[in-house]
């Protein structure tokens, strides 16, 4: 039965099922989860019990796993309370249906409804299946690993979070062990009781000289795990902090002078293929739909990137009594006053610009922050807004597309800084604006026509796509590769933006981030983001957004309704009319909720073209496929390293003939031996008993009496015995001749020797690949003993 085999096994699943605790509210799921362990280990031992075989093992987990489900979950439906029955059955269905929605609905920590705590009890338990199948029905601890480590790596998926230190050690120790108690089990079993004087029949302890084996093997694991936590700590990168890096100049004198920052571009990119995606904020906002939070508006294109003016600080320009000057241009439009009271996360550094909703009327922050009044950038020169709560109050536009259809001419000092661009910007980037704008005339058409262009099947979503550095670089994204993140996007509408006569700008900030069951939002690093801001006077500056979103694009960014009126507006390649006059018009009345991030598909119905990319309604289980793509990776490792093995030992026997000096006889000779190696692996993986004491001639023999070898089959095994023994023995091999198509005769010979099972089980699940395995863990293990002796 290997009881305590299969009781380290459940506590290994139970302690590496705790690395899914970022996952879930409260205590409640870990229980569920444990009921589920025991369920299954109880009927792992059944089984083993009566001997049945691996196959009907693995489906008594699952029966007892439904079992355990049924009672917990639907035992008022159930026959005797814990029997299926087709309501109880239907109603696990709907639990189901109802924990998947949620899950996609909140933020993790998910709360735990009751269909929460089903799917994690399941998922949990189909892991115990697994460990309790390979670790103690076919004792292949190693492999067990795998879906433990699939616990990990949801958190990792889903929440782009790692676990911490304490849960990573806990499951590392469940697995050592389970590794430790199924080596010292095969160790202590290895010969037969010998009767003496005084008999026990008590396990012997200690033979063999295992304890020096084991002691080197608890050394090396002791070691990895404080390595890998260790480790990352001290390698730069790995740990980054900040939310964007921002700092400022230090103390001036005086409170004076220009204010200084890292390129936002470059810490935008940073941010966005960040490992760790770290917590940056959270916030509360009485606004259904909290738009973006904005820290920079950069207002120049310098012929390469876009940059903002030089900001020179005085003390004029702090915060009087909180409040900000008015937004520029903002003034015909209906707008919805807005509170967020804003936390931004202890772990950040040097943050010194504020990430707020536009347009920021009134901040309520404690020290010397100021405010830049064209852009309404928050910042300071001394303090720091790392592990602060603050409130902010905002003034959000609300235009229609009437609205900006009918926007008033530009203010002298708008056209004079939001327009300019370089004089000798390339002809192609003018070409290409003039070309997507067609026949459009006024300048929301044009905006439209550029937002659809962007979002539509030519260009595409990728964070591996370098930074732009230079104008080439934007070009080449727009005629070449189209394939680039956030910036790539924004930097190119704003410019073709002003090149068409739309003044605009490009902010850099994040998205609205995801909301939390309690009501809460949260804002990653994943969450950065760039987009443009084009003026239209009596509406000021509102934002577009041309980058792609949902599961193929930037995750949690959202295009606000006034931009989503592509019916209206045409892609620019031929209507004229404007919105409202060719039979359709933008939102007009009620304030309406558009797409988000936050809210379950169920929400966001009528969104138009970019409705298809919700991240949370629609998005693919990223962390559920995630886990089943490494299952699937276990499953296939065994035969992985049979096939590599085998290729290994063939090119390792043409290597080395080809450079040893003694030529044919080398090659002869290596050449039998890895054929004779290959006949004893596929012996294993196909169930035939394998003496290591038989000589070639002998192991043939039995083999031949054995399956009853007759014909080709007889001449192919005495030919690999002849030739390994002459390698073995003889001063002159025999050639090396037809070796390999002898071993693949012995495979086909081995094969149709057996029942179906055992073949199948030789080609998915081939034993002779954990032998390779546990050979090179014997050697690793002997160079740490070699490594701790003393030398002398």
């Amino acid at each position: 039965m290997r009881a305590r085999l299969t009781v380290i096994a459940a506590v290994a699943t139970l302690l590496s099922s705790i690395g899914l605790y970022p996952l879930f509210s409260g205590t409640g799921w870990l229980w569920a989860g444990l009921g589920a362990i025991i369920a299954v280990s109880s009927a792992g031992v059944l089984a083993r019990r009566f001997r049945l075989p691996a196959v009907l093992n693995l489906a008594a987990g699952l029966a007892a796993l439904h079992l355990y489900l049924t009672a917990v979950y639907t035992g008022s439906q159930a026959f005797l309370g814990i029997v299926p029955t087709p309501s109880s059955l239907s109603k696990i269905g709907s639990l189901m249906a109802a924990g998947w929605s949620a899950a996609n609905k909140y933020a993790a920590p998910v709360p735990l409804e009751q269909g929460v705590s089903l799917l994690a009890a399941l998922g949990i338990g189909l892991v115990a299946v697994i460990v309790d199948l390979l670790a103690v029905r076919l004792r292949r601890a190693a492999p067990a690993g795998l879906p433990l480590l699939a616990m990990y790596s949801v958190p990792a998926a889903v929440r782009e979070e790692s676990v911490s230190w304490i849960a990573f050690v806990l499951g590392a120790a469940g697995f050592l062990a389970l590794l430790l108690a199924d080596a010292s089990e095969q160790v202590t079993a290895w010969g037969r009781h010998v009767l003496a004087a005084r008999w026990t029949e008590e396990t012997p302890t200690g033979t063999g000289g295992t304890g020096a084996l084991a002691g080197a093997g608890r050394r090396l694991g002791i070691a990895a795990v404080a390595v890998a936590i260790l480790l990352p700590t001290i390698i730069p990168g790995i740990h980054p902090r900040g939310i964007f890096g921002l700092g400022g100049p230090g103390d001036g004198p005086g409170g004076s002078g220009p204010l200084q920052t890292p390129d936002p571009l470059v810490t935008l990119h940073q941010q966005l293929i960040r490992q760790d995606n770290g917590m940056i904020l959270t916030y509360r906002s009485d606004d259904p739909q909290p738009d973006y939070l904005r820290l920079y508006g950069l207002d120049k294109f310098d012929g390469d990137r876009w940059t903002y003016s030089t900001l020179t600080s005085t003390p004029q320009d702090r915060l009087k009594n909180h409040e900000l000057p008015p937004p520029p241009g903002l003034y015909g439009v209906r707008t919805r006053t807005v509170h967020s009271t804003i936390t931004i996360s202890a772990q950040t550094a040097k943050v010194r610009f504020l990430p707020l909703p536009y347009a920021p009327t009134k901040v309520d922050i404690s020290g010397d922050w100021r405010v830049h009044a064209p852009s309404l950038m928050v910042y300071s020169l001394n303090d720091q807004a790392g592990g602060r709560t603050f409130t902010v109050t905002s003034s959000r536009p609300l235009p229609t597309g009437d609205d900006l259809v009918n926007a008033g001419p530009l203010p002298p000092e708008v056209q004079s800084t939001f327009l300019e661009v370089p004089q000798l910007l390339p002809k192609a980037v003018r070409t290409i604006a003039s070309q997507v704008a067609g026949r459009a005339t006024n300048p929301y058409r044009k905006a439209m026509a550029l937002e659809n262009y962007f979002t539509g099947p030519l260009f595409r979503y990728s964070t591996t796509t370098p930074p732009p550095e230079k104008l080439n670089d934007l070009i080449h994204f727009l005629t070449v590769t189209r394939t680039g993140y956030c910036e790539q996007f924004a930097a190119s509408m704003a410019l073709m933006a002003r090149i068409l006569g739309i003044p605009a700008r490009v902010a850099v900030g994040y998205t609205s981030g995801h909301v939390r069951a309690d009501g809460t939002w949260e804002v990653r690093s994943s969450d950065a983001h760039a987009w443009p801001e084009l003026y239209f006077d009596g509406a000021g500056w509102v934002r577009f957004e041309p980058t792609p979103a949902g599961s193929g694009g930037q995750g949690s960014a959202w295009v606000p309704d006034y931009a989503l009126q592509s019916t209206s507006v045409g892609t620019g390649h031929g209507g004229t009319g404007a919105p409202g006059s060719g039979g359709h018009s933008g939102p007009t009345g009620a304030i309406t909720a558009g797409p988000h991030p936050g809210r379950a598909h169920g929400d966001v119905s009528g969104l138009g073209p970019q409705g298809g990319n919700h991240p949370k309604g629609t998005g693919a289980p990223v962390g559920w496929l995630g886990a089943i793509g490494l299952l699937l990776v276990a499953l296939a490792a065994p035969v992985g390293v049979r096939l590599a093995s085998r290729r290994r030992r063939w090119a390792q026997a043409e290597h080395r003939s080809s450079r040893s000096a003694a030529g044919p006889r080398v090659d002869q000779g290596e050449s039998a031996h890895a054929a004779w190696a290959e006949l004893h692996a596929d012996a294993v993986d196909h169930g035939l008993a394998w003496r290591p004491s038989d000589s070639p001639r002998a192991a043939a023999h039995r083999l031949t009496e054995l399956l009853e070898l007759t014909g080709p089959a007889a001449e192919a095994l005495a030919r690999i015995a002849m030739a390994e023994e002459r390698a073995r023995y003889a001063p002159q091999p025999v050639p090396a001749g037809t070796l390999r198509t002898d071993v693949r005769t012995m495979r086909e010979a081995f094969a149709a020797s057996v029942d179906r099972q055992t073949r199948l089980r030789a080609r998915v699940l081939p034993p002779s690949a954990m032998i390779t395995l546990r050979s090179a863990g014997t050697r690793l293990l002997e160079a740490g003993e070699y490594l701790r002796l003393p030398k002398r």
